[in-house]
């Protein structure tokens, strides 16, 4: 599970980002005293630091300063101040990403997604597909939640697969049907739809039943189990 530090000193704004990345399945810790950020930086080791720019005491660039000088983990900027300027600033200082306020948490979750897969992709355990407290194993064709496993039949894995591998994002009938069958042209449309329905009452065993969802007459997407 990757780790997130938020140095924010609004409280509303830091309860949603928590609440936000908690729900794609990131631990997440949030700064309290502003005078040890680095402290609880070293203490916590998170893969990548959500940091305002204006904050109590120090800003935002001294603390990605004071980081950087023992530390290459990510630094995320999020600022109400975004010009060009501060823009170009946070990047010379060594923030790997700046987003302006207001923003759309989507956003955020969208660049925290890309940030770490490009700073940890490389090594990962490329046998396991993640989203939450569930995995996809591509190598036996199980999907694992806790410590309870769930055998696959080959369309149910590929269409998991698919799914997973999107992260949230609808993926059209069109496109598993392709997948699976290799053809749209002489596959009943409601073939998938009956493969997608068996797969829904096996993953109830794992009180998954809601993790594939619908969007009617467009594809399925997964959704991280509360």
């Amino acid at each position: 599970m990757y780790k997130i530090l938020i140095v924010e000193d609004d409280a509303a704004i830091t309860a949603v980002l928590t609440r936000q990345l908690t729900s794609w399945g990131y631990a997440v810790e949030t700064v309290q005293d502003f005078s040890a950020v680095l402290e609880q930086f070293e203490a916590f080791e998170p893969h990548l630091v959500l940091m305002d720019l204006s904050l109590p005491l120090y800003n935002g660039y001294h603390w990605c300063t004071e980081i950087r000088k023992t530390s290459k983990t990510p630094v995320l900027f999020i600022s109400s101040a975004g010009d060009d300027m501060n823009l170009v600033m946070a990047l010379n200082l060594g923030a790997d990403d700046f987003i302006a306020k207001p923003f759309h948490l989507d956003v955020v979750t969208a660049k925290i997604q890309a940030i770490l897969r490009r700073t940890y992709a490389f090594g990962a355990d490329t046998s396991l597909l993640a989203l939450g407290d569930v995995s996809l194993n591509l190598g036996d064709c199980t999907l694992c939640r806790n410590s309870e496993k769930l055998e696959l039949t080959k369309n149910e894995f590929r269409i998991l697969q698919q799914l997973m591998e999107a992260q949230g994002n609808i993926v059209s009938r069109e496109a598993i049907i392709r997948s699976l069958w290799e053809s749209e042209s002489f596959v009943d449309d409601n073939t998938l739809t009956v493969n997608v329905t068996r797969l829904r009452r096996k993953l109830e065993e794992l009180n998954l039943g809601d993790f594939i969802r619908t969007k009617k007459g467009i594809g399925y997407w997964v959704e991280v189990p509360t």
